[in-house]
């Protein structure tokens, strides 16, 4: 019999399949009481344990990854051909920063099932594969179909796919700057030590380029990190940038204009200098003109 620890298991991983588990171990657990269906396939049991392990190695820290890939591996060695391990073999690449990889992986799972990266786990995985590869049009589908499913999700992985979604939205223009702000806001809710600074920081970019300039100097008088480019420079941080790098520059200028123009305008055409014919362009020249004008640093900010 199938040990109960794997249904316990597969139960919390799962999303990608209704049952809580791949259609194959929702079929292996119906037969496990009976004994001579168990001995006809010895196979599905050893791959629905491996299944079970790789879900919850990639539950746990990441340096489990390694081993949430070999069995997600060993899985596709002993049943080929569905789904399940291709999907988990993507996750654990992405955990390991192996995109491209990571992208053939999550590919082949879809291509196997058209529900298989329909889990909020293997959806995130999927859309910072293709953010993370240029594709941002496609990323943004993905995070849009991500989050409204992402109360699945732990609090921190709620605000960092927030923030990744809200910061690669904020990447494409005017068009897509609403749904930028409302995931941002939704990051800000939920972020936690290292998004924390980045969700505000994104935020009041995002409200800044919306119109809404009043209410991002006060979000950045009231909840901005003293030093912006410290707060960028966290390991969390740079995960959730990873899929818009050419933000961090604005995000930095946004938090300095307040109380060190000069550090703005340099970080404003460093921006410039990374995307001179971005969506926002025109709104970060003005900017520079605008510290520019400034001096070299200003009061600090009140209740600093």
């Amino acid at each position: 019999m199938l040990p109960a620890a794997v249904a316990v298991i597969l139960a919390q991983a799962g999303g990608a399949w209704a049952s809580g588990r791949p259609p194959e171990c929702t079929e292996a657990f119906g037969r496990a009481a009976n004994v001579w269906e168990r001995a006809k396939s010895p196979e599905l049991g050893r791959y629905c344990d491996l299944v079970a392990s790789a879900a919850s190695k990639l539950a746990g820290a990441a340096s489990a990854a390694e081993g949430a890939l070999a069995a997600a591996r060993e899985a596709e060695g002993l049943l080929p051909g569905h789904a399940a391990p291709k999907a988990l073999e993507g996750r654990a690449l992405v955990a390991l920063g192996r995109i491209d990889d990571a992208q053939r992986a999550l590919a082949e799972a879809n291509a196997r099932s058209e529900r298989a990266l329909d889990d909020p786990l293997s959806l995130l995985a999927w859309a910072r594969v293709l953010a993370r590869t240029g594709q941002r049009d496609r990323a943004a589908e993905a995070y849009r179909a991500l989050l409204p499913r992402a109360s699945a999700l732990s609090g921190g992985e709620r605000a960092t796919a927030a923030a990744e979604a809200g910061l690669l939205l904020l990447s494409l223009g005017p068009a897509a700057i609403d749904g930028s702000v409302a995931a941002l806001r939704e990051a800000m809710r939920d972020a936690q030590d290292d998004t924390e600074g980045l969700a505000v920081l994104g935020l009041a970019t995002a409200l800044d380029r919306a119109g809404a300039g009043d209410e991002a100097r006060a979000l950045l008088a009231d909840r901005a990190p003293a030093d912006p480019r410290a707060s960028l420079r966290s390991a969390g941080a740079r995960e959730v940038l990873a899929v818009a790098p050419a933000e961090a520059a604005a995000l930095v200028a946004m938090g300095l204009e307040a109380t060190d123009p000069a550090g703005a305008r340099a970080a404003w055409e460093e921006y410039l200098a990374q995307a001179p014919i971005a969506p926002w362009a025109a709104h970060a020249r003005a900017h520079a003109a605008h510290a520019a004008k400034l001096g070299p640093r200003s009061s600090a900010r009140s209740g600093r």
